[in-house]
């Protein structure tokens, strides 16, 4: 009798940046494909990104097109690893070819979070003094803050969460605005002060959701990461990054939306601002939430049918002289 040999248990290598952030959220996902598959071996190797290397220049300055993503990308082009964990908000929404976006995870608070220095503790965003110094490296961020609060001066800030935090207390500050997901994630949700309304501040596309990537041809791979999936949180980035992709817009660029489901419903908002907040043109589409990007592209018109268009291609042309 012939004895069949079975072949041993693949071991899947699961890429992460080096932060902190990054490396809870790997952890996480790694955890829960555990759990569902006690008898694969699941590997997580790190790795530095540009975005992690550059602390001293703007993001927007930079440029972001795989800021975050891209050393990983080249690890899984190359073998390195099977597949990456990413904050879905820094994945580019046009992928390298070969690479496939193949799960989005449930979804935490997408909103951003403004966190006060002590002396403030009494104080909501729209109660700060006048001239109170508020720091964020996003230009989303820092357009919708500059059309509600004109009144406030605004700084540049970077660096890991604990650093930006440690800066704060430090007195640099007066405030920060952050995304509400990042501190919940860290245990660092009491550190959020008040959660920015959605009339004040629409969420960056994606934010709150991990972002699973692999190769498109590695079918097992892809079978593995479907125990993931949340398809709700799917259906809504789908949108966003369907809207955000559909005006060429990067994950720098003064863009912000808002989704909802009811149902078999998806409502998607979105806004196009001028870095300086004067610019600002903002709607909202609904529709079957099984057809999400179509609604992005159809969002996405409407915007540019209001001179979205326009304000963006003057922040292009801005970034690129480096100014």
């Amino acid at each position: 009798m012939t004895s069949v040999v079975s072949s041993p248990p693949r071991t899947i290598r699961i890429g992460s940046r080096k932060s902190q952030l990054a490396l809870v959220q790997t952890y996480w996902v790694q955890e829960q494909l555990q759990k569902s598959y006690p008898d694969i071996t699941f590997e997580v190797h790190t790795m530095s990104t540009q975005g992690d290397k550059i602390l001293d220049v703007a993001l927007a300055k930079i440029g972001d097109k795989g800021l975050f993503t891209k050393e990983l990308e080249v690890g899984m082009l190359n073998q390195e690893i099977d597949f990456a964990v990413h904050s879905l908000k820094d994945l580019p929404t046009n992928l390298p070819e070969g690479l496939t976006l193949a799960a989005i995870t449930e979804r935490e608070n997408p909103a951003d979070a403004l966190v006060v220095h002590e002396k403030h503790k009494d104080k909501q965003i729209d109660t700060l003094p006048e001239g109170a110094v508020i720091g964020t490296s996003s230009l989303r961020r820092l357009a919708q803050l500059r059309h509600h609060f004109p009144h406030f001066t605004f700084k540049d800030v970077r660096g890991n969460l604990i650093t930006r935090l440690a800066k704060l207390d430090a007195g640099e500050y007066d405030a920060l605005i952050l995304a509400a997901a990042g501190l919940e994630r860290l245990g660092m949700g009491d550190r959020i002060h008040q959660v920015i309304p959605k009339e004040i501040s629409l969420h960056a596309v994606g934010q709150g959701a991990l972002g699973i990537e692999c190769r498109a041809d590695d079918s097992e791979v892809l079978s593995l990461l479907k125990a993931i999936e949340h398809t709700e949180t799917r259906d809504r980035c789908l949108a966003e990054r369907s809207f955000l992709r559909s005006l060429e817009g990067g994950c720098q660029v003064p863009i912000g939306v808002n989704t909802e489901i009811s149902g078999d419903n998806l409502t998607l908002t979105g806004i196009v601002a001028s870095v300086d907040g004067q610019k600002f043109v903002k709607d909202t589409v609904t529709g079957q939430a099984n057809n999400a990007e179509a609604l992005g592209i159809e969002l996405a018109e409407l915007l540019r049918q209001q001179g979205a268009q326009e304000i963006l291609s003057e922040i292009f042309a801005v970034i690129q002289r480096g100014s």
